[in-house]
């Protein structure tokens, strides 16, 4: 254990299907005491059901055992339900495994969602030391660090409003800074970073890098590859609540996008937020080949239309669609930006409702392959509203165009129709000799 920060043993959580699982202290405690005398778990109930162990179970983790030592950067991958979230739970101490065990040698600090350890009636100045004063962190401390904690939050003249008032981006900042700047030697960081603007995003990254040259430790949850391969030199890929594979992110991020690459299709449909807190976001994203129909596959030579659906729930300026289409291996291939992003004199006001958004991408742009897309809605740089990444698809040559050629397409990203000339050359009557070479 000397050189280990970290210790997770064979750890598994299991929830009860349809049963309320109060994953708190005393429900804990309740539970345990229920568990040594042999009574029925008091928490285990929904409405007036007789009997909730009868329900089924699930198993969000299952036998779950690693090590991290000391200034590791560990990026934990997967799809949605992995297991991921619950994991940094347990970690993190909010919720307690059914089994295993968990040793922790050192003080975390835990950025797991929204606004986690805020109090919504507190100002922003009181939370910096409520969060720190949970941490372990004496006032003088935090008094030491506050300073930069608002300056690096960027919200100076509101540190002296109650935080209920704070939009998402604003509970991300202010979150972010005093997780990151309170000295914590293990730093946990779930997928919050979608939240909030660019630049932003691009500046949490860079206090993580920092605290990693520090020494610390970081556990970064992330869809983003490439934010994982930048910041983690090891990642733990999850597959419904096992791990598949633990080494070089590079490795694992490349066997997650080879597993994600079999599972296509051309139309996803995803849940209405059920916090209220999101400004706009994504209800569907499609893909249509030129007739309007979908496929399995698209053809090399065919048109596609590849838009998303989404819906405000209250009026926008300057609202940004935006797309990503990324390769096998992870490399940017294409992206596309409506107006408001590109040309400021262009910004309108979008009313509230549902708005269908959508871009042509003309036949052999996109060689053969199977990609990744990516769609997002933000107010350009100043603040990201939703972005769902992992949405796959595939584009194959059933014709075989330039098999007779002998040319290989694998390995390039574009597959361009450009407009060739092709005109005699007049004879040559004389040559430059050697010299002149």
């Amino acid at each position: 254990m000397s050189r280990v920060i970290i210790s997770a043993e064979s750890l598994t959580k299991t929830y009860r299907l349809g049963v309320i699982n109060h994953d708190t202290l005393r429900g804990e405690i309740r539970s345990w005491w229920a568990r040594k005398r042999g009574l029925p778990d008091p928490t285990l109930k929904i409405g007036n059901s007789p009997s909730p162990r009868s329900r089924p179970t699930f198993n969000a983790l299952e036998d779950i055992t690693f090590d991290v030592k000391p200034g590791e950067t560990v990026g934990f991958i997967g799809k949605n339900g992995a297991g991921k979230s619950t994991l940094l739970k347990i970690l993190s101490r909010v919720a307690a495994p059914n089994k295993g065990r968990v040793r922790i040698r050192g003080r975390v600090s835990s950025l797991l969602e929204v606004g986690t350890g805020f109090h919504p009636e507190l100002t922003g100045r009181e939370n910096v030391y409520l969060n720190g004063a949970i941490l372990g962190m004496t006032k003088d401390e935090i008094r030491r660090k506050f300073d930069e904690i608002v300056a690096f939050a960027e919200i100076a003249e509101f540190i002296d409003t109650p935080v209920k008032r704070y939009s998402s981006g604003m509970y991300i900042r202010l979150a972010f800074a005093v997780a990151a700047h309170l000295e914590p030697e293990i730093l946990i960081v779930d997928e919050v970073l979608a939240v909030g603007d660019y630049e932003f995003q691009r500046k949490c990254l860079g206090k993580m890098k920092d605290v990693r040259t520090e020494g610390r430790t970081v556990l970064f949850v992330s869809h983003n590859m490439t934010a994982v391969n930048n910041l983690c030199v090891r990642s733990i890929l999850l597959e419904k609540g096992k791990i598949v594979a633990d080494g070089l992110s590079a490795d694992v991020t490349r066997t997650y996008l080879g597993m994600s690459s079999t599972r296509t299709q051309s139309h996803w449909q995803f849940a209405d937020p059920s916090d209220g807190r999101k400004r706009a976001y994504i209800r569907e994203a499609f893909i249509l080949d030129a007739d309007n129909g979908s496929r399995e596959a698209y053809e090399l030579t065919q048109d596609l239309q590849i838009g998303l659906r989404y819906r405000l729930p209250e009026p926008i300026r300057g609202l940004t669609v935006g797309l990503q289409i990324l390769s096998e291996e992870n490399n940017e291939t294409l992206i596309s930006l409506t107006d408001s992003e590109l040309d400021q004199s262009r910004l309108e006001t979008r009313e509230a409702g549902d708005y269908v958004a959508h871009i042509r991408v003309p036949a052999r742009i996109l060689n053969t392959g199977t990609y990744s897309l990516r769609v997002g809605l933000s107010r350009g740089r100043q603040e990201v509203f939703h972005v769902v990444e992992g949405l796959n698809f595939r584009i194959i040559d059933s014709v075989g165009i330039v098999m007779f050629i002998g040319f290989e397409r694998k390995g390039s990203l574009l597959s361009l129709q450009l407009p060739w000339k092709v005109e005699k050359e007049p004879r040559l009557t004389a040559y430059p000799d050697a010299e002149a070479v």
